[in-house]
């Protein structure tokens, strides 16, 4: 159920990447009004309420938070398919942002009580199965409804079931025992956020973890935005075909990257923790040359190939580093680490990575027609090569950072 909620997470959240195209035709919209629409407005709340949120998550019902969070995003991507401009958009995507701001830090929260330590980074990377599924699912079936019927019916649609959903999953999914599997003791109140501040002012490893992640999400939430519209202009496909594409990329590399990046880190980072994070630093170095070829390829049946490796090497860190992130603070202040961690991830890497490709893209165009896009993807793999940089600096503290 969680991993259910997860995808319609990215369903709504990565839907409106493949919508993009008819959305500018229709509404008339410039590639940084598609960027600070499909990224700046949906970061802007979603990272800023992640963290009261994420506080309320340690204190309360995480099933509850999370049920709340399903109906509001789930409405607001309904909302989105009635826009008429592009401040209604920016706008409907905004309130997308507040539900989806308690969405992710509870599951996180609940998952490290559900699996023993042995087995938490395979749980997350399972759970993160989300990510990839949800992507693909989003571009799919916007491709589909909007080739079909229109690009408002594929707000709709998600939205809809999403409101269905939400009373399901808050009927079958129970709260576990908060600190289940943690043998220190819990103090009697709730930590307030001046004391989870002091907690993570002290762990050096968890900084460069969160400015590293936002690194790759820069290029990550970039390229799942922009992907399909490179396609279109690129290789010439339909919309319906770009969704198809794209979409079997991010669901069978994503999904074996998200897996693999568990089992490894389970695997060897349970006799040297440092490989949490020097695992998943080696697959972003790996990943910067085979992305560069599948994009300037013009074979389309070997741009599919090629792409396949670098999706799947970007997803490995997920898995290791966020049970890493778990682990260097107590019980009963994940939920809340999570959200200061994915506040800096996420309001770097939504809000700043697909409008810098998108603007790059319109700096480009008058010299480069149609590849300018091409290019500013070329140019977004920095982004991986500096957060490999800032996640093996980060291993120098892991062992000491690491709580019990």
């Amino acid at each position: 159920m969680l991993v259910l909620v997860y995808t319609f997470n990215f369903i709504d959240r990565q839907i409106v990447g493949i919508l993009a195209v008819p959305i500018k035709a229709d509404l008339g919209l410039s590639d940084s009004q598609l960027g600070l629409m499909g990224g700046l407005a949906f970061a802007l709340f979603y990272t800023g309420l992640g963290i009261p949120v994420a506080m309320l998550a340690d204190r309360v019902s995480r099933t509850w938070v999370i049920t709340g969070a399903l109906a509001i995003w789930s409405a607001m991507t309904a909302v989105c398919g009635m826009a008429q401009g592009f401040w209604h958009l920016f706008l409907a995507r905004l309130g997308v942002g507040i539900g989806e701001a308690g969405g992710v830090t509870p599951a996180y929260s609940m998952i490290m009580d559900y699996y023993p330590p042995g087995q938490r980074a395979r749980a997350l990377s399972a759970y993160s199965f989300g990510i990839p599924i949800g992507s693909a699912l989003g571009i799919i079936l916007g491709g589909v409804l909007a080739s079909m019927i229109d690009w408002r019916w594929a707000f709709f649609t998600v939205g809809m079931a999403g409101l269905l959903l939400a009373p399901v999953f808050r009927l079958l999914v129970r709260e576990p025992e908060r600190g289940r599997y943690d043998t220190a003791p819990r103090p009697a109140n709730p930590p307030g956020l001046r004391d989870i501040a002091a907690a993570l002012s002290r762990k050096p490893s968890f900084w460069l973890l969160s400015v590293g992640a936002s690194c790759s999400s820069m290029m990550g939430y970039g390229l799942f935005f922009w992907m399909p519209s490179f396609i279109v202009r690129s290789h010439g496909l339909t919309l319906l075909d770009a969704s198809l594409f794209y979409g079997s990329i991010l669901l069978v590399g994503g999904m074996a990257g998200m897996w693999a990046g568990g089992w490894l880190g389970d695997r060897y980072g349970a006799t040297n923790r440092t490989r949490f994070v020097t695992i998943p630093a080696a697959a972003f170095i790996l990943s910067v040359p085979t992305y560069i070829l599948g994009v300037l390829t013009p074979t389309l049946w070997l741009a599919w190939c090629v792409l396949l490796i670098p999706v799947a090497l970007g997803l490995v860190w997920i898995g290791p580093v966020m049970s890493t992130v778990q682990q260097l603070v107590r019980a009963e202040m994940r939920a809340t680490a999570s959200a200061v961690f994915l506040f800096v991830n996420n309001l770097l890497g939504i809000g700043l990575g697909t409008w810098l490709i998108g603007a790059l893209s319109d700096m480009l165009t008058t010299r480069l027609g149609e590849d300018a896009l091409r290019w500013s993807i070329v140019a977004g793999t920095g982004f991986y090569v500096a957060a490999a940089a800032l996640f093996l600096l980060s291993a120098r503290w892991i062992e000491r950072d690491w709580e019990e």
